[in-house]
């Protein structure tokens, strides 16, 4: 039969835990809820690739502790499997963070620890939190990157060709379909877009309202000339012909 009294000694071993962590945290005990495992939204945001996720796999977990400090950074904590004593603690990933920030990011995997809760604030303070950092800084730095790359408009370019507009094929079809509606003709044999430079009023007409059009899709339109080249029949300057020193006379 389930025994219905909390076992706090995880709480208390967490409490001395996070007074003795640098910085401020808190600390907060989550006890069985009559049996049931339903710390399975804690239990996902663990930042585990080792031996607590193993364990995780492998037990459910009954009871557990969260340390949390000032700046977010949040701890997990809750008992080795088995009948071994001591801890199993690790970090708990970011919050509110794009899953493709933590493409290619290690990891800070957790700690097994004694139940000596000043031995173990040791251990997560010189071996786990070190680890974290790296890690953490890695993830908002990819957000930071996601965040800028989702926030930058779409470019559409238009090259000029012999007095004509060209476009590459957009892979979007309602972007193909604002242009052709504008007077764009799809070249499928190179697959790009031309506005004929024939009617120039017109031509300067289609621009203009194929941009206003794009620009309510969030889209930028560019108008590009072509790198210059050199003409064909221009022959390359030679460079100035060395001048030979005269050999000494022989005697």
């Amino acid at each position: 039969m389930h025994d219905p009294t909390p076992d706090t000694s995880l709480g208390s071993f967490a409490a001395v835990l996070a007074g003795e962590l640098p910085g401020t945290w808190t600390s907060a005990y989550h006890p069985d809820r009559g049996g049931l495992n339903v710390h399975h939204v804690l239990t996902d945001a663990v930042w585990d690739m080792n031996e607590v996720a193993e364990a995780l796999a492998k037990h459910p977990v009954d009871h557990c502790a969260v340390l949390q400090r000032h700046d977010g950074t949040r701890l997990f904590v809750t008992d080795q499997p088995g009948h071994a004593e001591g801890y199993l603690i690790a970090a708990l990933a970011p919050d509110d963070v794009p899953a493709e920030a933590f493409r290619g990011v290690r990891e800070p995997d957790g700690i097994a620890v004694d139940a000596d809760p000043f031995s173990a604030a040791e251990n997560v303070t010189f071996d786990l939190l070190p680890r974290y950092y790296v890690a953490a800084h890695q993830v908002f730095k990819n957000a930071e990157h996601l965040t800028r790359a989702s926030s930058a408009p779409e470019r559409l370019v238009m090259t000029w060709s012999d007095g004509a507009l060209v476009v590459d094929q957009p892979d979007r079809a309602d972007i193909t379909q604002v242009l052709t509606d504008h007077g764009f003709v799809l070249d499928t044999v190179r697959a790009v877009l031309v506005l004929s430079g024939d009617d120039t009023a017109r031509q300067a007409a289609s621009v203009r309202a194929t941009g206003e059009r794009l620009s309510a899709l969030g889209i930028d339109t560019v108008l590009r000339h072509p790198p210059t080249r050199p003409a064909l029949d221009t022959a390359p300057v030679a460079p100035p012909a060395t001048s030979s020193v005269p050999s000494a006379r022989r005697r």
